[in-house]
């Protein structure tokens, strides 16, 4: 019974969350900023109408770090991290697999969690902040967070799942549309690296073991804290957290040594293009090439450009022109994703394989027009209004506000950067969209894959 009231009071606040941070984001967020005497650095939200805390703990360990013969094992070592922890007879604590583990966090109402992106090892901490309540669950994310089993019997399970699961993958065409579009792109980057049966089989535990301990150093931490903590809570939580992971606070534990510097992804040279036989109903078309860095300062103008040509849907350029006025397809789409490194720039769209050559060549032919001329002065400014309108939407939950202050705080980020974004966009002009595409894209450059229908 006093489970299910946590779990139904939880969910009552959570229900609350969305029209709080919508005045948050309309009075404007402060974000406050400081580094621990350990090297980690800290950013906290303060929001006290409700007793709730999401933590996010970031560490530069993501897929971009896998030795090119282990695809996978950041994201195999952030998940297995999560399926037990070791004994420690010196604090009287006995191991817990997978399912004490995960009966200890529902007794709490609380949940942590690790992942891998490409770029980020993350790991994720939700509790309502009553004090008994807190401290229970900062403690068994401590403990969690420092001392992962990495279970031999249960990587051997989840490596069979994985390897399962991979097969089935490769039966979908857009699977091996995405992995020969990836591979096109990036090259030998390890943005393109590719998890396959070969990859899991050369993971061992002991590799995980290792990349954790290398990597997961408070030194190395950028910690996100959003909700109702002051200051001096939030900065005890951060230490009680990271207490376990490595030596006492010192001026000489506050600096790491240097993890080895990854090259760039490299630019295109020339175009190149990829028909790939596919029983299918449908041909999978994607189109694209290296973009940009997050911290690269067309930032707001790519933003803007992109929505207008293919990244706002139904009022986008290419649906205009691919779906709208010809019926060459359902979706058509642009995105760009940057990282630490110039992530791809995609086109994509599915259509008839009779049609995919028209469809292609009208892509190439809106993507080749925009980036001469630029958007026209009424697509800007909807834009602009479309993206100013829905920004409020962008910050409407705990989740959605820590994921943009981890955003600030792992790319260096303004602490004004969110206040002043609606600016940001406003202050973009036609020609800013013009020359920074010009300097981004090269459409006669371009990877093609066209997979289906022969």
């Amino acid at each position: 019974m006093i489970t299910l009231k946590k779990i139904t009071l939880h969910a009552v606040l959570t229900s609350l969350v969305s029209l709080l941070y919508v005045q948050a984001a309309m009075a404007g967020i402060a974000i406050e900023h400081w580094t621990q005497p350990s090297g980690a650095q800290v950013y906290l939200v303060q929001s006290h109408a409700i007793p709730m805390v999401d933590v996010q703990l970031d560490f530069d360990a993501g897929s971009r770090r896998d030795p090119a013969g282990q695809a996978g094992l950041a994201s195999v070592t952030a998940s297995l991290s999560g399926m037990g922890v070791l004994a420690n007879p010196a604090r009287g604590e006995a191991a817990l697999d997978e399912n004490a583990l995960g009966e200890a966090w529902a007794d709490l109402g609380a949940s942590f969690g690790g992942h891998a992106g490409n770029d980020r090892m993350s790991f994720t901490l939700r509790s309502l902040t009553y004090p008994d309540l807190l401290a229970r669950a900062v403690q068994l994310a401590a403990r969690q967070l420092a001392e992962p089993a990495f279970p031999q019997n249960v990587w051997q399970r989840e490596r069979e799942t994985m390897i399962a699961a991979i097969k089935e993958a490769n039966t979908r065409p857009a699977t091996l549309a995405q992995r020969a579009f990836d591979q096109a792109v990036y090259g030998s980057h390890p943005y393109g690296y590719d998890t396959t049966e070969a990859s899991l089989q050369r993971i061992e535990t002991s590799h995980m073991a290792l990349l954790y301990r290398q990597s997961i150093q408070p030194c190395r931490a950028k910690v996100t804290l959003v909700g109702a903590l002051t200051r001096a809570q939030a900065d005890t939580l951060v230490t009680q957290l990271l207490a376990r992971l490595a030596a006492p606070e010192t001026a000489a534990a506050a600096s790491c040594p240097a993890l080895p510097v990854l090259a760039e992804v490299a630019p295109l040279t020339q175009a190149s293009e990829q028909r790939i036989a596919f029983d299918s109903a449908q041909a999978h078309v994607l189109l694209g090439q290296p973009g940009y860095k997050r911290n690269d300062p067309d930032f707001f103008a790519m933003l803007v450009g992109n929505y207008i040509l293919g990244g706002g849907g139904f009022v986008s350029r290419l649906t205009h022109e691919v779906r709208e006025k010809r019926g060459l397809s359902y979706s058509v789409y642009s995105y760009f994703e940057p990282g630490l490194h110039a992530g791809a720039f995609t086109i994509g769209l599915q259509t008839r394989p009779d049609q995919a050559d028209q469809a292609l060549q009208v892509s190439r032919d809106v993507l080749a027009r925009f980036v001469a001329e630029g958007p026209t002065e009424t697509e800007l400014q909807a834009a602009k209004d479309n993206l100013i309108g829905g920004f409020a939407l962008r910050l409407d939950s705990n989740r959605k506000l820590l994921d943009n202050v981890a955003n600030i705080a792992w790319n260096n980020l303004p602490l004004d950067y969110l206040d002043a974004w609606a600016q940001r966009v406003q202050s973009i002009t036609r020609a800013d969209i013009k020359a920074a595409f010009q300097r981004k894209l090269q459409p006669g450059k371009m990877v093609t894959v066209v997979l289906g229908g022969q």
